[in-house]
């Protein structure tokens, strides 16, 4: 595994803070995420990382009454000042935690972004749809059934749509919130395998409440609690008997979370 400082910087944050009407959920953190490696931020819930994804790719704007200070570069460039906000979150897709299936066909809930963005041939259209439904790990599955309502496919195969439907922007930083929160098992482990073929691909940031998952698919781990970031470092640290933080052992190996 190369070593992460020598990998090129996706994003930097320095001395972020988010606050939701004067309440502070992060408070000051400053971390580097790196090209084509997997980065899982861990922690119990009300820990900030949720708001963390959303002020990637500035999904927090839609929140009345939030408040981001500090800085985060993508790509050395300032996000704050980016103009063209709808862009940025093609290059930074989100994935929810439940599955948001648009109320239209399968074939359409993968399409709808490229024609947004002026894919007009057929033949384009179809090619971009294979390509993130294969990507996604759910084409084999779908191939026959096009037509149907995204919202009629099972959680775990909604759940890959939301995948599919997000690659359709062609992201270079994909962010996923928890997608394993409400799928069975099976089918989080398949997730897990196209997150694993996507890293050579993309950047990901993955929050998970589960340690397990976190410790399977990352290359490095944050656990962030009360706003703070208590440790980053590779996984096998974090997850080591020995991380650099008693909390973040005490966390992992379940004494508290």
């Amino acid at each position: 595994m190369v070593a992460a400082s020598e990998k090129a910087k996706r994003i930097e944050v320095a001395d972020l803070r988010l606050s939701y009407g004067g309440r502070e959920v992060v408070r000051g953190i400053s971390f580097d995420v790196y090209a084509n490696e997997i980065l899982a931020i861990i922690g119990p819930a009300q820990s900030g990382k949720s708001s963390l994804l959303r002020a990637l790719n500035r999904t927090l704007d839609f929140v009345p009454g939030a408040m981001v200070r500090g800085t985060i570069q993508i790509d050395g460039e300032d996000i704050a000042r980016v103009r063209d906000v709808e862009a940025l979150r093609r290059r930074v897709g989100m994935v929810a935690p439940l599955p948001v299936g648009l109320p239209l066909t399968v074939y359409d809930n993968v399409a709808f972004a490229p024609r947004m963005s002026g894919v007009r041939k057929r033949a384009e259209v179809d090619e971009i749809v294979e390509r993130c439904l294969r990507r996604a790990a759910l084409w084999d599955e779908v191939k026959d059934r096009l037509d149907l309502l995204g919202t009629r496919l099972s959680g775990g195969q909604q759940q890959r749509l939301t995948i599919a439907r997000a690659l359709s922007h062609d992201p270079e930083i994909l962010c996923l919130d928890e997608f394993s929160i409400a799928i069975d098992p099976v089918t989080t482990m398949r997730i897990e395998d196209v997150l694993r073929e996507l890293r050579s691909q993309l950047t990901i940031l993955l929050v998970t409440n589960l340690t397990q998952q976190a410790r399977r698919l990352s290359d490095r781990t944050m656990f962030l609690l009360e706003g703070e970031i208590i440790e980053i470092d590779r996984t096998d640290i974090v997850f080591s008997d020995k991380p650099a933080n008693r909390m973040t052992y005490e966390y992992v190996h379940g004494v508290f979370g």
